[in-house]
């Protein structure tokens, strides 16, 4: 979707990490700016602006403008960033240059509303197996996010991809027969089996070592050779 947004950028010249912890320094991140058969330009970002735009509701689909210090000014979207992993701190962002008037592919959530009626009066449970699917369709009309009714779900039902409603001329990428969530039973916990009333218990056979002691015991003693017997 696109937003009313400029980012200002710097163009930079050198490239390595020595480069990255200098902009860094200066409260700035590297990115790079590509695309529409154009050369890829290495600039400088607010690593602030960059994080309130993936922070947005929108998120990476997100359509702004970057304005280039003495070069372009171009409609852009975010396709890959970097972050540090305990400051969290933008370390990296690769922004790709858009035509506005070519159909472009993206991953939209979907958020699904309702309680299934399986959970509800049958006792199951409800899972989600993805929250995304990937359309087609022009950049100003990416929606910024789906939704489908799962309120009618029964034990062993599910919805599909190819169900979801898409607006205007969105078209549906993803496999049309993708699950994206079910409801199923709930496994219930195998008790252990208990012997019938009046069965008869288990004989229980005598561990083999004590079989050989007692055999021993009944047979004779060893005979104990006399000391100082005379041959």
């Amino acid at each position: 979707m696109r937003k009313d947004i400029t980012i200002a950028a710097e163009p930079r010249d050198s490239r390595g990490k020595n480069e990255a912890r200098r902009l860094r320094a200066r409260g700035l991140a590297p990115g790079v700016v590509y695309g529409a058969q154009q050369s890829a330009i290495p600039v400088a970002v607010s690593p602030k602006e960059v994080a309130k735009i993936l922070n947005s509701k929108t998120g990476h689909n997100t359509i702004f403008n970057v304005a280039v210090n003495g070069g372009e000014n171009t409609p852009v979207m975010i396709v890959d960033w970097q972050s540090d992993p305990v400051k969290e701190t933008l370390l990296h962002v690769d922004m790709k240059r858009i035509d506005l008037t070519k159909r472009i592919e993206v991953a939209v959530p979907v958020h699904m509303i309702g309680d299934p009626q399986g959970v509800k009066v049958q006792g199951g449970l409800f899972e989600v197996i993805t929250r995304e699917i990937t359309l087609e369709c022009l950049p100003d009309e990416i929606p910024e996010s789906l939704t489908v009714d799962v309120s009618a779900l029964m034990i062993g039902q599910n919805v599909r991809a190819g169900e979801v409603p898409l607006p205007g001329e969105v078209k549906l990428v993803s496999a049309s027969d993708q699950v994206l969530a079910h409801v199923v039973a709930m496994r219930a916990e195998e008790a252990p089996a208990t012997p019938e009333a009046g069965a008869a218990a288990p004989v229980v056979a005598e561990p083999e070592v004590i079989k050989k002691g007692k055999k021993e015991e009944e047979g004779a003693a060893p005979a104990v050779e006399e000391k100082g017997k005379k041959k």
